[in-house]
């Protein structure tokens, strides 16, 4: 597997964060409180002030997001990966807060939201990669972390042969403070199958 960093520098904010700072190849970035994307399902509200940080985005290549875990510790804190094509057209996945234990959280959506969850409490404080990888009509998410192999976390329905962007995302719905360190952000090799890893390092 051939890895291309992607210079934070290249990204451009949906909305700009508190703030922002490069540190030792590391982004560290402080959510505002409140920020958030979610759209009408079940809580009726429109929320399109999270922030992402996002680059153009071809299906030539996967996109990989990897942060630190630490300090997710209110409810809804989250970090991971935005892809997206559109105010009402995309996908948030990561790693969510949720009644005190991290889940790996996906939000699709399309007009409306929805959001799968799967709690993951072994992961607690561990640095986590994101993964995305576009087949045909779809796109396969997968995480990891450090220590573990790949899982498959969702495969949802992402129909964008182009102007499709990605990168990383943090939202702080519940607080503010919420500080999260992105160590790495990559353009990588596609999945080839949805049924096995991902292509190895080489």
């Amino acid at each position: 597997m051939k890895s291309s960093n992607i210079p934070w520098s290249q990204g451009t904010w949906t909305t700009t964060p508190v703030s922002a700072r490069e540190q030792h190849d590391c982004l560290i970035v402080v959510a505002e409180h409140g920020s958030d994307y979610w759209e009408k399902t079940l809580y009726e509200f429109e929320h399109r002030n999270g922030h992402a940080l996002l680059a153009a985005w071809e299906d030539s290549h996967a996109i990989e997001v990897t942060f630190r875990l630490a300090s997710l510790a209110e409810l809804y804190d989250q970090a991971g990966v935005m892809l997206w094509h559109g105010r009402e057209q995309w996908i948030k996945a990561g790693v969510e807060l949720n009644d005190g234990v991290p889940h790996l959280a996906v939000v699709v959506t399309d007009g409306y939201s929805d959001w799968s969850l799967s709690p993951v409490p072994e992961w607690v404080g561990q640095e986590v990669t994101i993964r995305a990888s576009r087949m045909k009509d779809a796109v396969i998410i997968r995480a990891r972390t450090q220590d573990e192999s790949w899982r498959t976390v969702r495969v949802a329905r992402f129909p964008y042969p182009t102007g499709k962007q990605a990168g990383p995302f943090l939202c702080a719905p519940t607080r503010a403070g919420l500080e999260v360190v992105f160590t790495r952000w990559v353009h990588t090799d596609p999945d080839t199958e949805l049924h096995a890893d991902p292509p190895a390092e080489e």
